[in-house]
């Protein structure tokens, strides 16, 4: 694989990453998500209770996460209950730890170059 076909691979996961880290980067969606994290699937009412804004907002950002491919909904009598959808967490988690990696390495090729060049 050339090295414009692996830029073009992880520029298209990027791509695909940023509407998660965009949905996340908003303090009540992400106590949203940290609400169905610890509590499970939950309904607009109880996830109303957790975060402190209206039903209205919740929906709104429920929405929003669920754009993203965060949370689904299932119709349980006249309620929809909202769940996480892990999968998405775990690919941002995978993007994080491939930064994170890229970081160390960038770091480890400094510290190596100053210590040569203190010699």
């Amino acid at each position: 694989m050339t090295s414009s076909t692996q830029r073009s691979l992880a520029a298209s996961a990027f791509a695909e990453a940023a509407p998660v880290f965009a949905a996340l980067g908003d303090e009540t969606r992400l106590r949203i998500v940290a609400r169905l994290c610890r509590g499970g699937p939950a309904s607009i009412s109880r996830l109303t209770e957790s975060v402190n804004v209206s039903r209205q907002a919740v929906t709104k950002h429920l929405s929003a996460l669920e754009d993203a491919g965060l949370v689904r909904s299932d119709r349980t009598g006249r309620e929809r209950i909202w769940e996480l959808r892990t999968r998405r967490l775990a690919q941002a988690r995978g993007y994080l730890e491939q930064i994170s990696n890229q970081w160390d390495g960038t770091l480890q090729r400094l510290r190596a170059f100053v210590e040569t060049e203190e010699q």
